[in-house]
């Protein structure tokens, strides 16, 4: 499956939360649609509850996903954010993934101010 998802590159002197957390979301809820589309799966109408939706999103795909916010967040995010096995929802990922990013950004923020 290709993941279409496009990002812009912007401004990485602030964590861009809303917009990493958009497009994060996005792509999860888009792979989601996809697969209940594949397997014939009813999702419910409105996005919110397909975030909360109960479904097996797996970790490589996860990993493909994180691929698409690196411009976000303006520099390559490791495998192993993705936690092992996957995700039960969209919400577990972004709930999980999020803080996660957000320290590989401090990271790399303190990493520009020495150079």
């Amino acid at each position: 499956m290709a993941l279409t998802t496009q990002t812009e590159q912007i401004s990485t002197d602030t964590f861009q939360a809303a917009a990493i957390e958009a497009a994060l979301r996005d792509a999860l809820i888009s792979n989601v649609q996809d697969q209940a589309t594949l397997y014939g799966v009813e999702l419910p109408e409105s996005l919110s509850d397909v975030s909360k939706q109960s479904v097996s999103i797996d970790s490589l795909i996860v990993v493909e996903i994180l691929c698409a916010v690196e411009p976000l967040v303006g520099s390559e995010l490791p495998q192993k954010l993705v936690k092992e096995g996957g995700y039960a929802s969209v919400d577990q990922a972004v709930e999980n993934l999020m803080p996660k990013i957000e320290k590989v950004w401090q990271k790399n923020q303190k990493g520009k101010a020495k150079a």
